[in-house]
């Protein structure tokens, strides 16, 4: 059947692809064709959606048929009433939710909604698998489950990818978004890093390995000089496992290796990324990250040599892991122990090659090891972070038997991702509500969690029920508002926002360890518990520093937390504890943000109208969020924003996040490795924690793009 309308002038087909393709081309009058892909994204549901979505007549039928049919776990539903389930659903559907891009309905039937088992037919709606986490996540708290999709059907919140494409299934990996495992110097955890990687990326999640403490290439066994092969057959061996490991085939495989800059290997660890490296060592799929100390820095400032200390030797003479040690705090110690083996390498050489690598590449990501260690509020060390650098919490070791059996179980990390939406957050009244809600929900998501498969993140789990709020569309938000993106008015409006989240995330923690009657392992010992953690909140008063930020959060209702707000929480947390460990970590948020119709993460958007490459369907295009013809002065995009004004952004952010912020640089095409390095130091003057991508324009070819194109023209 052809389909027709007279909607957009002059458009006689009706194909949703090539609708949604007139939103990179100007209209007759000039202007962005916006509603191009409105339609684009009806006619996806007309000639595609609906033909292809099974009918049931009733809910009852519905769902009776999946969980018959093994769609839906019998155990999620059977905690509800079915009246519940019945009035929730049509709480859902009467908030007439309507996807507002191509792309964010594209994205969410090919990657999140459940279908048969074929894969050709539909059997969710947007609202049913709102529906289906919200009641897997609330466990049979009907209260929960009503916020979850009040929050989740206006698109304040959105839980990450696998917990909203996972939930309630009953054929499902796990809900939990990414994965961090230490891998000590021996045999034996070498051999269980490999294996958990594998269980874990066959379950969904990303993962990524600390490989600082294996001792070098040319180090001794048992005593014998030159034996060991160092890390890059342990990342070959990695990168084979996570190719092989995927979830079903619904998400490929995804590892990430984090090795410290003064880790004798570390030169040899860049090689594996270079474009003409040895396909003996080229490493292609797994992601590469450094943890680089301060002293780094200030040797590189010096134009002085930098140091590298055998792991091996380290352990020996310390007692504790390379990873555990603080080389700035045992730097010069270190290099004065002549039972420390050491080689020595041009701090300024190493930094530049950092910087080559990110131009060919976009790796390595950075973790500046001592800024993150000094915000850290719990006992212990913080050397690694995961597939997007935004996690970063303490780990410790685990111990093994001959047979690979645990002597010890050690803590290794997992983390439960979900963003808030700013811009519908901000316009929902209800700061508070909303981030105890999202709060709730990622909880419910570590209580559920339970991975027997590898002990250690089943330990750290339980022991410290972290979770990682994160937040997406800052870019949409403050564009929509007529304010520039890094701007006084930027700045001003993320540090409150922040400052605010912080606030209500930690008195929802509060309120869950009171009603638990339990606090994460450690608290104690943590600067929550010593009150420490508060004294930057009490000793100063925080308040908007202008006045378009004053009127946005009073004109949205929002009250922003006072000194005696914070003197309340400190006095609660010290008596009933906080009931997770970690509360914040802000990802990068890619497939959610356009479900979601958000600009991803806090960054400043990429393009105007971004161009994505989806499958067999090629080239799909993306409207930035709350653009419109009358305020695209507000939406510059991240190369002419540029890296210096986005540092600033995400250290405003940083100082209320407990964990990191994935930041992505940009930089145009003409720009060179000094400027990459610059920014670096910039950021870390600045306290950023961690430095993900780095990315460099592309010019696009001549000729490759329709005349009047909006993209090329940006």
């Amino acid at each position: 059947m052809t389909i027709t309308t007279t909607e957009i002038p002059g458009v006689h087909t009706q194909d949703y692809h090539s609708l949604n393709a007139l939103l990179n081309l100007y209209g007759a009058d000039g202007k962005i064709q916006f509603d191009a892909d409105k339609q684009a994204a009806r006619q996806y549901f007309l000639q595609h959606v609906n033909r292809n979505t099974q009918y049931f007549h009733s809910l009852e039928e519905r769902i009776d048929y999946l969980i018959e049919n093994q769609y839906y776990d019998k155990a999620v539903l059977d905690q509800y009433d079915f009246a519940f389930i019945k009035d929730l659903t049509k709480q859902a559907y009467a908030a007439k939710f309507r996807f507002q891009s191509f792309l964010g309905a594209f994205k969410y039937y090919t990657s999140y909604t459940l279908k048969s088992f074929d894969g050709k037919t539909y059997l969710e709606r947007f609202e049913d698998r709102i529906v289906m986490t919200a009641i897997a996540l609330a466990a049979g708290d009907e209260k929960l489950a009503r916020n979850l999709v009040d929050e989740m059907i206006s698109g304040r919140f959105q839980p990450a990818t696998p917990t909203f494409l996972n939930a309630g299934k009953a054929q499902r990996g796990e809900l939990v978004s990414c994965f961090l495992l230490r891998v000590e110097d021996n045999m034996e955890s070498i051999s269980r890093g490999i294996n958990s990687a594998l269980q874990l990326s066959k379950r969904g999640g990303g993962v990524a390995l600390n490989l600082s403490n294996l001792r070098e290439s040319g180090a001794p066994i048992k005593h014998i000089e030159n034996q060991s092969s160092g890390i890059i057959p342990v990342m070959k061996l990695l990168e084979d496992s996570f190719s092989y490991a995927n979830q079903l085939g619904a998400r490929q495989g995804a590892g990430a290796v984090y090795l410290s800059a003064h880790h004798p290997d570390i030169m040899r660890f860049l090689d594996t990324k270079r474009e003409n490296a040895d396909e003996k060592i080229r490493i292609k799929t797994l992601s590469l990250g450094v943890v680089v100390p301060d002293i780094t820095f200030k040797l590189a400032a010096k134009n002085e040599d930098m140091y590298l200390f055998s792991p091996y030797d380290v352990e020996r003479v310390y007692g504790i892991p390379f990873g555990d040690i603080s080389i700035s705090e045992k730097y010069h110690e270190m290099v004065d122990d002549p039972r420390i083996k050491k080689t020595k390498i041009s701090a300024r050489v190493f930094f530049q090659t950092i910087a080559e690598l990110q131009f060919e590449s976009g790796y390595p990501y950075i973790v500046f090891e001592d800024t993150v260690n000094k915000a850290n509020p719990i006992k212990g060390r913080i050397n690694m972070s995961n597939l997007c650098s935004e996690i970063l919490q303490v780990n410790t070791p685990s111990t093994f038997a001959d047979n690979l059996n645990y002597d010890t179980v050690g803590k290794d990390i997992s983390c439960n991702l979900g963003s808030l939406n700013i811009a519908l957050t901000m316009d929902g009244g209800n700061l508070g509500k909303t981030v105890e809600t999202a709060i709730r929900g990622l909880t419910a998501v570590s209580r559920q969690s339970h991975i027997s498969a590898v002990p250690s993140i089943e330990n750290g789990n339980d022991q410290s029920h972290a979770i990682g709020l994160g937040q997406m569309n800052l870019a949409g938000y403050l564009g929509r508002e007529h304010i520039h993106y890094g701007s006084e008015e930027g700045i001003d409006f993320t540090n409150i926002y922040f400052y605010s989240v912080l606030f209500h995330a930690l008195t929802a923690s509060n309120k869950i360890a009171k009603e638990q009657g339990e606090s994460f392992v450690g608290f104690e010992d943590s600067k929550y518990a010593s009150g420490e953690f508060f004294d930057k909140y009490i000793d100063q008063e925080w308040k908007p520093a202008t006045q378009k930020v004053t009127h946005l959060f009073a004109n949205a209702g929002i009250d922003i937390p006072t000194q005696e707000d914070w003197k309340k929480l400190k006095r609660a947390i010290q008596k009933h504890g906080l009931y997770n460990q970690n509360l914040q970590a802000v990802p990068p948020t890619g497939s959610i943000s356009y479900i979601n119709n958000s600009t991803s993460s806090i960054h400043p958007i990429a393009s105007k109208i971004e161009i994505r490459k989806e499958g067999k369907l090629g080239r799909v295009y993306f409207a930035a969020p709350h653009l419109t013809d009358d305020n695209q002065e507000f939406f510059q995009d991240a190369y002419e924003v540029g890296p210096e004004k986005i540092i600033d952004t995400y250290a405003a952010a940083t100082q209320h996040v407990d964990q990191g912020l994935s930041l992505t640089l940009f930089f145009k095409d003409t720009a060179t490795t000094r400027d990459v390095n610059k920014a670096q130091i910039y950021a870390f003057r600045k306290g950023i924690k961690s430095i993900y991508y780095i990315r460099i324009r592309q010019t696009a070819l001549e000729g490759t793009e329709a005349e009047g194109c909006v993209s090329c023209q940006l």
